[in-house]
Parts: structure tokens; C-alpha cells; sequence
């Protein structure tokens, strides 16, 4: 008994005292942050001479920097939280230590980065401005090379492999999950209305197998992004097309180092230790010496920084329009609602002379997608310029909110287009009544009373008028683009269709302007603005508070931590059943599917 009653006294004593730890830790945050907003838009970051900055690729990019280091939370979590960084913080270490004349070059540390192709394109355009300074890029895989962290990689002068290392360079594919059989062995019913013939994103719920359309635009996307990555790996490593191709059709991570070498896809195979040696030849720092390396965020202007006076607004639309955000990135969901307010609080400030809507979103609901397209007119209707830099998607109801910018601009790989709409109800009757013997009865004073009542399938007459409302929103969709891109309707639904396009084709087509980023965008509504030279940014929404989002991340990867250790390999079709059921039931959304690359 003595025993027990110890051990409870020492359990309570360890709980409390970690309980204090974390308190403090969380008193010592707020200060911190307290001290930051004190502390004005420029970081006090000393970087010595001879520096280095490090991409280390071991990271996530998302499109803003925002939650900060994790490392003590990481401690006490004992798992640690994912690796991030902003693509906006990456892009401007990137542009200032071309400037800085104490940084000597850039060290790229291959550890499998995570990022959709038109991020990765904006970095590497990013390194190759960099490259025009006259300082060197260097790139190493330690372990090994994957395809994201090699098409980065291979704008560096040198690139350096472990003797024991391998790269992986494969093309890209979609993989799309068909539900069919499930649904019929479930005992579900999956009632569609849509317009396009290339509206695929019912099809896994309808179909056994891909439709002929579905097939002809994934192959032209997919190929159109592959062949400029591709093309731009063998441009910058001196290879032909075709050749690097047919390595590609290979199992190339199986091949042996050396014919790395020989092929030309690597440089030179090194150690860590020998890696660490050219790197000190090359800042001239003595062996012994530690090596001075600086971070994207040690050189990263303070982006997120109020600004004060005229400025441009970059706006963020980042996730599903009305959608289910996901756990580990609760920000990343767009609220039409809360946006609407950001851009007409923005038309009101008089210091605010234009905005750039940075979106990078899949789509979602069609009403929340009409309401932000409203709120843009009505930006523009105050008489300022507005255009639309597109990240890694901006399709079906993401192209919805661009349509009526004045200028939009693409990355060469984004995803975008799909312009299109379906509505998806699922009928659980035949689950119910045939597979768990429950008998659904209603009474009803009107004919459509119980219409969307669970376990009762929808009537031909019901599922007419969604139809007919399905094509009323079509109709108005296509009326917006054509009225944004100032063509006719007619040649809008050539292209529309749901069709999902590449950024190259759709600059082709007309669907987007011209290629760049959120930099060219926001000098053409400078220029538009009549802004001069001398004009500063400031972003949007407001970002939560650095410790408050901290701890948002930290409960949200608790949950999810817990969730995928009890589900497995269930977890992912959880998270997709969790989207759906948290959407409407009208979309402007492009299909569910893992492209991988």
C-alpha cells in the first residue's frame, strides 16, 4: 500500500512539474513574441563574412512562414512536429543573399523535400536569378536524391552524391481510387448531376474504370508539366531530352553510384566529411573553423511585417473554398465569408492601392466561389488594380474567384482550369435497407418534404431540378470567365468542359496571362497603380499569433499522431470520407486524386 501511495505522490509531482515546464515555456513564448511586435519590420539577424545559406530540403514548403521553431515543443511532444517553411520566406532568402556580400553561395542539402511542381518551379527560378550574381549553388544527397529535390538540385553548379547514395528520377503519374464496387458491395448509391464531360471528379463513385476523356487530360497535363521539368534538368545539366528520358523509363535508383557519374546526372560522389571540405574551400574557412551557415529565416525580410503607407495587398486563398481544412494545416481552407471581409476591408483602406489574390485551391463550393468573385468586382469597382498569381492549383472553383482579375499569371506547371460543376449525393437506402434491415418511413405534407432526408434516395424529379440548377451554375461560371477574360461565352465552354489544363497550355488557350509568380504580379499592380519604384506589400488575412498557432499545431498533430496510429493504412480513406462529408453538396471542384511526382 506504502508503495502504491508513493508511486501516486511522484506521478502527481512529475505531471505537475511538466505541467510547470510547459507554462513556462509558454510564458517565455508570449514575451518573446511580445518583444518581436515591439521590435519593428526588420529581423536583427548577424550575418558574418564567408556565410553560407542552407536549403535544407528536409521540409514541407506551404505557400506563408507563420508558426516558427518547434524545436522545444518537439522535446516535449517527443515526436516532434513537421518540418515547414513558407515558400514566401524561401523565395526572399533566396533573392537577398544574391544581394548580401557576406553571403558566398547557396548549399542545397537534398533530404526529400515536399512540394507540388509549381513551387518547386518557383524556387528554381528563384536560384537561377541567384546564379546571375556570380556566386556559386552547391547540392548534395546525403542518403539520396528524389525527383523533387534533383529537379532543384540541378540548377547548382555541382552536384555531390554519397559513394553508397542513389537518385530517383521517374516522370510523374495520377493514381484515382474508382468506388464503384465498394459502393455497390456497401449497398450505396452514388446520385450524380454535373456539366462537362470532363467534370471527372464523380467518376470514381459511378465508374468501374477511367473514361476515355478523363484518361486524354491527365495524359496531356501530366505530360505537358514532365516534359518542361524535364526539359529544364537537361537544359541546366547539359543532357539531351531524350536521353534523360530513357533513363527515366529505368529503375534508376537501383543503378550504382558510379554510372551516376557517367551518365552526368552527378558530379562527384563525396562523403559528408569530404562535402564539408569543399564547402570550407570555398568560403575559405580553416579546417576546424565551424562553417557559417545562415537559414532561409535569418535572411528572409519580415514578410509578414504591417506596412505602413501606400502598399499593395497580397491576398491568400490557400485550400478548398468552404471545405474541410485539413487537421495539420488548419489555416490552409478557404472561408468565403472571412475572405469577402479581408478584400472589402482592404477596398475601404485608402492605403491600400491594389492587391495581388495569390490562390493556390482545388476549388469547392460554387456559392462560396461566386461570393469571392463578387468581392474582387467590387475591389475593382473602387478603382483598384487587382491581378491573380496562381500557385500549385487554381482550378474549377479556384479559376472561379481568378476569372475577373486583370491580370492573371502562372507558373508554367500549375494546375489549373476544370471549369466546370456536379453536384454528389450520396443515397443510403440500399445500405440501410438491404444490408443493415432498417426500413426508413416518412410522413410528409408536401410531394418533396423529405427530399435529402437520410436513407431515402432522390426522385427522378428531384434529381432533374438539381440538374437544372447544376446547369444554371455552369451557365453563370462560364459567364464569368468569358466576361473576365473578355471573350465570348460561346469560346469559354470550348475550353471549359471541366477540362483540367497546364499552365503552359492555358496560357495557350487564354486562360491565363502571362508566367511568373507573386513578384511579377505585384510589379504589374505597382505599375498599374502608378506606383513608382518606392512601394511595399503587406499580406493577408492577418497570420495568428506565433505562439497561439503553435500550440493550435501541437493539439491538431496530438489528434492526428493518435488517429493514424489506431486506423493505419485507413487513415487516408478516413481523411478523404472526412472531406466529403464536410463539403456541399454543389461544387466547382477538380477531381480527388495523388499526382505523384
Amino acid at each position: 500500500m506504502m508503495k502504491k501511495f508513493i508511486l501516486i505522490v511522484c506521478g502527481s509531482f512529475v505531471g505537475a512539474f511538466l505541467a510547470f515546464l510547459f507554462f513556462m515555456f509558454a510564458a517565455m513564448m508570449m514575451s518573446i513574441g511580445m518583444m518581436g511586435a515591439m521590435g519593428g519590420s526588420k529581423k536583427a539577424v548577424s550575418v558574418s563574412k564567408h556565410s553560407i545559406l542552407k536549403l535544407d530540403l528536409g521540409t514541407t514548403i506551404d505557400e506563408r512562414s507563420g508558426v516558427g521553431d518547434f524545436s522545444m515543443m518537439s522535446l516535449m511532444q517527443g515526436d516532434g512536429l513537421p518540418s515547414s517553411i513558407g515558400l514566401n520566406t524561401m523565395l526572399s532568402a533566396i533573392e537577398n543573399a544574391a544581394d548580401n556580400d557576406k553571403v558566398d553561395g547557396i548549399y542545397i542539402e537534398c533530404n526529400g523535400v515536399a512540394a507540388a511542381p509549381a513551387t518547386l518551379q518557383a524556387v528554381r527560378h528563384a536560384l537561377k536569378q541567384f546564379k546571375k550574381s556570380g556566386k556559386w549553388i552547391a547540392a548534395y544527397g546525403h542518403e539520396g536524391i528524389n525527383q523533387s529535390d534533383y529537379y532543384l538540385a540541378s540548377v547548382a553548379d555541382s552536384i555531390y552524391l554519397n559513394p553508397v547514395g542513389a537518385i530517383d528520377l521517374h516522370g510523374m503519374a495520377s493514381v484515382t481510387p474508382y468506388l464503384k464496387k465498394l459502393y455497390e458491395k456497401l449497398g450505396l448509391e452514388a446520385q450524380v448531376v454535373r456539366v462537362g464531360s470532363f467534370k471527372s471528379a464523380v467518376e470514381p463513385y459511378i465508374l468501374e474504370s477511367m473514361s476515355d476523356a478523363n484518361r486524354l487530360q491527365q495524359e496531356h497535363y501530366l505530360g505537358a508539366i514532365w516534359n518542361d521539368m524535364r526539359d529544364s534538368i537537361a537544359a541546366d545539366r547539359k543532357l539531351a531530352s531524350a536521353a534523360l528520358n530513357t533513363l527515366c523509363d529505368s529503375v534508376m535508383f537501383c543503378f550504382t553510384p558510379q554510372r551516376f557519374v557517367q551518365e552526368k546526372l552527378v558530379d562527384k560522389l563525396v562523403y559528408f566529411e569530404e562535402m564539408e571540405k569543399i564547402l570550407r574551400a570555398r568560403t575559405k574557412v580553416d579546417k576546424g573553423e565551424d562553417l557559417n551557415y545562415v537559414t532561409p529565416d535569418d535572411l528572409a525580410s519580415d514578410i509578414e511585417a504591417p506596412a505602413f503607407g501606400d502598399h499593395i495587398a497580397v491576398v491568400y486563398a490557400v485550400g478548398e473554398i468552404d471545405g474541410a481544412a485539413s487537421m495539420l494545416s488548419p489555416e490552409e481552407g478557404i472561408d468565403s465569408k472571412k475572405l469577402c471581409e479581408t478584400i472589402h476591408d482592404l477596398i475601404e483602406d485608402d492605403n491600400v492601392k491594389g492587391m495581388v489574390l495569390r490562390v493556390n485551391s482545388p476549388g469547392g463550393s460554387a456559392f462560396g466561389s461566386e461570393q469571392i468573385w463578387k468581392a474582387v468586382e467590387d475591389f475593382k469597382a473602387a478603382g483598384k488594380p487587382v491581378a491573380v498569381s496562381m500557385g500549385d492549383y487554381a482550378a474549377s472553383g479556384g479559376y472561379y474567384i481568378s476569372s475577373g482579375a486583370e491580370r492573371i499569371f502562372a507558373e508554367r506547371t500549375t494546375i489549373t482550369g476544370s471549369i466546370g460543376i456536379f453536384g454528389l449525393i450520396t443515397s443510403f437506402q440500399g445500405l440501410f435497407e438491404n444490408k443493415l434491415g432498417v426500413n426508413m418511413e416518412s410522413v410528409k405534407t408536401n410531394e418533396n418534404a423529405d427530399m435529402g432526408a437520410i436513407g431515402k434516395k432522390m426522385s427522378p424529379a428531384q434529381l432533374a431540378a438539381l440538374q437544372n440548377m447544376v446547369n444554371e451554375g455552369y451557365d453563370l461560371f462560364t459567364k464569368r470567365c468569358a466576361a473576365g477574360r473578355h471573350v465570348s461565352q460561346d469560346s469559354i465552354k470550348k475550353i471549359a468542359e471541366g477540362r483540367v489544363w497546364d499552365g503552359i497550355t492555358a496560357k495557350q488557350i487564354g486562360l491565363v496571362d502571362e508566367f511568373g509568380g507573386i513578384a511579377e504580379a505585384v510589379k504589374w499592380v505597382a505599375k498599374k497603380a502608378k506606383l513608382g519604384d518606392d512601394y511595399s506589400t503587406q499580406n493577408y488575412p492577418e497570420m495568428k499569433d506565433k505562439f497561439q498557432a503553435m500550440l493550435d499545431k501541437y493539439m491538431v498533430t496530438r489528434y492526428e499522431s493518435q488517429l493514424k496510429g489506431e486506423m493505419g493504412m485507413l487513415y487516408e480513406w478516413h481523411q478523404q470520407l472526412m472531406r466529403i462529408l464536410g463539403r456541399d453538396q454543389v461544387l466547382c471542384l477538380m477531381p480527388d486524386q495523388e499526382i505523384q511526382f
